[in-house]
């Protein structure tokens, strides 16, 4: 089934999100999705004996199950009227999207950075990575943040964007499925190396596309809101691969040669000192100037894919 006004749901949604970002009164579909998923996993446990099968059962079943309600949804909005479902639509569409969401948590830590704040800053970092926070210093905290910006400008901005773009709020919510399993079951430790193995590798498929356009993006977007485009384009080159994930070294690296910074090296996860390559190169230091520049392409990102699927839709129309 085909669902009218794609370009004014995907417009309003995003005007919704930069305005308003994911309240938290408003019952958002990803705790319905992570609510999904701990139902499923102890019961597909018990009925299947091998991890790595019911692991693969409980991504097919969480895709599905979340894709196959908001056609339903939408479906049944749309006929009752159009109206309706347009409303519908959009707040569907909405839920996807978090730039905005991204945008103030990771300034919760910048300006508790800048009051001089450290323990309220390595709490609020901790919110969002999956480091250890609680023994970082400014450097540290700087690091994690922008690292944090421009990774999740792939798999909470352009990705769901992308989605929405190709295929409406199913397939949108269908990716952030994925992404909602990836981070509960996707861990390479004795409980889930074999039992999330098909929601990590999905995962990382399912990102592939978005990733590298992501990374395109901020080297277009990078001289529009003044970092420098070449040097985006020479560290992804040169570093996207330095990162134990296929995509998120990506935006990383285009973020780090537009911003002059080195991003990567140590982090801690447990307690455990976990060594990775760096990113970029340390011409500039990490700060308050490099959290606000990567912030601006992460939006500057955003604005350019909207502006070429606009124009690309009004030359289909010609």
């Amino acid at each position: 089934m085909h669902f009218p006004q794609t370009t004014a749901v995907i417009l309003a949604a995003i005007i919704l999100d930069l305005l308003l970002g994911d309240p938290r009164w408003f019952p958002h579909p990803v705790v319905g999705i992570g609510r999904l998923i701990t139902f499923l996993e102890p019961r597909l446990r018990r009925l299947i004996p091998s991890e790595r099968a019911a692991g693969f059962v409980l991504l097919v079943m969480t895709v599905g199950i979340t894709a196959g309600l908001a056609f339903a949804l939408l479906r049944g909005a749309y006929s009752l009227n159009a109206g309706v479902g347009f409303v519908v639509a959009v707040v569907l569409a909405w839920s996807c999207l978090a730039a905005r969401s991204l945008h103030r948590e990771s300034r919760l830590v910048a300006d508790a950075l800048e009051r001089g704040d450290i323990g309220a800053a390595r709490r609020s970092l901790s919110c969002i990575v999956g480091r250890d926070t609680a023994a970082l210093e400014e450097p540290e905290i700087w690091r994690g943040v922008v690292e944090t910006v421009a990774e999740n400008s792939s798999d909470g901005v352009i990705a769901p964007l992308l989605c929405l773009m190709l295929g409406g709020p199913p397939l949108a919510l269908a990716y952030k499925a994925v992404n909602t399993l990836d981070s509960m079951v996707g861990y390479r430790n004795e409980r889930y190396l074999q039992f999330g193995w098909a929601s990590a590798r999905f995962d990382d498929l399912v990102n592939w596309l978005p990733a590298r356009l992501t990374g395109l993006l901020m080297v277009a977007a990078a001289p529009l809101v003044g970092l420098s485009g070449t040097n985006a384009w020479r560290i992804m080159r040169r570093d996207g691969r330095n990162h134990s994930s296929p995509n998120s070294g990506i935006p990383e690296a285009a973020a780090a040669g537009a911003l002059g910074v080195q991003l990567g090296g140590t982090n801690f996860y447990f307690g455990k000192p976990v060594e990775k390559p760096t990113i970029g190169d340390p011409e500039k230091p990490l700060g308050l100037a490099a959290y606000r520049g990567v912030v601006r392409l992460m939006y500057g990102s955003l604005f350019l894919l909207v502006g070429v699927w606009i124009a690309m839709r009004g030359i289909a129309l010609l």
